[in-house]
């Protein structure tokens, strides 16, 4: 997939999340289910598959169990999204974990993730939690995390399936908040 050169993402939170969002939403989901992302989808996805669950993931929004944030470019639309939940067990209100981190193929390594993580972690602080906690089974998040200080838990071996198929291992990561 060709690469986006000039992607000069801003990111958002969506405090209501509509069909065009939903749309969006379910086009980046495949993009990176397709291209090998283990983020709990099998290949085929289709946009339909991929459409429920972030009506889903609305719901929870709208219910302020979920916060969304996406990132567009003027140029090229929606190109990422992470999520917090924010609804943890009654004994860890302080806490939050990082899910659904999601950057289209063409706009990797254009500074897209790290945006997002920046901006989810603003967004923890000012929700009142100071510690967050994400998995990942990508050798590059995992360089992102760690470059923005995540600290890294372990690893657990065969851990989930990848898209196409095979096993593959999850890394657990955490990050206290200042």
């Amino acid at each position: 997939m060709p690469s986006l050169s000039s992607v000069r993402a801003a990111v958002r939170r969506l405090a209501t999340v509509g069909e065009d969002d939903i749309a969006s939403l379910a086009t980046l989901l495949v993009d990176c289910v397709e291209g090998g992302a283990s983020v709990g989808f099998m290949q085929p996805i289709d946009v339909a598959r991929a459409a429920t669950f972030w009506r889903g993931v609305a719901a929870a929004v709208a219910r302020g169990e979920r916060a969304l944030l996406v990132a567009d470019d003027r140029e090229h639309g929606l190109v990422g999204t992470v999520q917090l939940v924010l609804a943890q067990p009654e004994n860890q209100p302080h806490r939050a974990d990082v899910s659904k981190m999601l950057v289209l193929r063409s706009a990797r390594r254009s500074g897209v993730g790290a945006a997002l993580m920046r901006s989810a972690e603003e967004l923890a602080r000012e929700c009142g939690k100071s510690l967050l906690v994400l998995d990942t089974a990508s050798a590059d998040a995992e360089r992102l995390y760690e470059r923005m200080g995540w600290q890294r838990c372990g690893t657990v071996p065969g851990f989930a399936l990848l898209p196409q198929g095979g096993r593959c291992d999850t890394t657990y990561f955490y990050r206290v908040l200042a």
